[in-house]
């Protein structure tokens, strides 16, 4: 049984208004527990959460094995600088890169590991005289200064410049605009499989194959900002598994951990050899707290039969918004890949987030028109009627005033 709150969301929040730097927008509640798919705030109401920890929370909240992981674990080591082993960083190296390719590098988060996996781009590309990298429109690949010029988005850039030189924007799902910026210093083409942020944007079935022939025939490293498709996301463990194409390097954060602040990139053997001893670091990255929270996560996917499960309650939230869409003319396109689901609508989307919450639901509205979900990839059945329910009957509220 999990304790009460010991302050009011209202005490809560004052704190915050004396003490933290208001730079998000945050709903008026203070979330105190979750167990699975559901969370509690500070007055013990319950909610549903389709959104939870922006993703991070891929097997929902405080997921058992992950728990008891971090518990061992912090009886034993807290930290560990990278001047040393320990066993738990190799262990999960070895499971991510068995499932997968390659070597891999510890960070903390994802724009950490866009940063890293774009340094060693650079570091491959240099003997040519190569640095520059292609990205997409309505792409996201972080705040930190070189993740926020490769996110191709001018919002996030006003105001912060100059940034990072060396970025070119192609069009999502276009091929000849991807070929167009290909120069002899360019050194890679960056991409998310499923474009997150942006909207839930799904590649058509040529697109990154075609990538993938780009950069082989000029040379050039592909790299999948695998952040959100990461963990079983999509209903494979990568999302590049979806579609048969390997990149050369792959970055992985939010689910990675189950929950666990924790970020890394993979990188084909060879090219890894270019992170030389001082070219790159993350105090700390690769923590022994984070390593056994990632194996437990593994061991819980594995165990439940997850990926497997993915497949059947994406199907199930399919059919629901496929008959919604027949019955309300602003859904403009349902857009599903596993647990990636994103409702585009025909009218401005935001105001359905705190309707749904008001009625215990937690969604997220990205790019003004998107109704974007990410559940745990444990959420049951009964969760998945309930979430869909109560966004159908927001939606068909939404219409009737449109």
């Amino acid at each position: 049984m999990h304790s009460a709150a010991t302050q009011s969301s209202q005490a809560t929040i004052e704190t915050f208004k004396k003490y933290v730097i208001p730079n998000y927008i945050r709903y008026p509640v203070s979330l105190v527990h979750g167990e699975g798919s559901y969370v509690w705030d500070a007055e013990g109401k319950r909610y549903l959460d389709l959104f939870p920890g922006w993703g991070c929370n891929i097997i929902g909240y405080s997921p058992p094995r992950v728990v008891a992981a971090i518990q061992k674990q912090v009886a034993d080591l807290i930290h560990v600088p990278n001047t040393w082993y320990t066993e738990a960083q190799g262990k999960f190296a070895e499971a991510l890169c068995t499932r997968s390719f390659g070597q891999v590098f510890f960070g903390n988060s994802g724009a950490e590991a866009i940063e890293g996996a774009i340094k060693l781009a650079r570091l491959t590309g240099a003997p040519q005289g190569r640095h520059k990298i292609i990205t997409f429109r309505n792409s996201f690949h972080g705040r930190t200064y070189a993740a926020v010029t490769a996110t191709a988005q001018e919002k996030y850039h006003e105001g912060i410049g100059p940034l990072v030189p060396g970025f070119s924007y192609a069009q999502h799902n276009n091929l000849d605009s991807v070929k167009a910026l290909v120069d002899r210093e360019t050194c890679a083409i960056m991409v998310e499989p499923v474009q997150g942020e942006g909207g839930v944007n799904i590649p058509t079935d040529d697109f990154l194959p075609g990538l993938r022939k780009i950069a082989d025939d000029n040379g050039l490293l592909l790299i999948f900002d695998e952040v959100q498709t990461c963990m079983g996301r999509t209903g494979t463990w990568f999302g590049y598994q979806q579609w048969g194409v390997q990149p050369d390097i792959f970055t992985m954060a939010k689910g990675l951990s189950g929950g666990v602040a924790c970020g890394a990139f993979i990188a084909r053997t060879e090219i890894a050899a270019n992170l030389k001893p001082g070219k790159h670091a993350s105090t700390f990255g690769g923590n022994p707290l984070a390593m056994a929270a990632g194996l437990a996560t593994i061991e819980t996917i594995e165990q439940d039969n997850l990926l497997e499960h993915v497949a059947v309650m994406s199907a199930r939230f399919r059919d629901h918004f496929t008959r919604l869409k027949a019955e309300l003319p602003i859904i403009r396109e349902l857009r599903v890949r596993g647990m990636m689901i994103g409702i585009d609508l025909t009218i401005n989307g935001t105001a359905a987030v705190g309707k749904c919450m008001e009625r215990g639901l937690l969604i997220n509205c990205t790019h003004d028109t998107v109704i974007r979900l990410l559940p745990a990839l444990n959420i049951t059945p009964e969760q998945v009627d309930e979430g869909a329910a109560v966004i159908s009957e927001v939606l068909r509220e939404m219409a009737r005033s449109a």
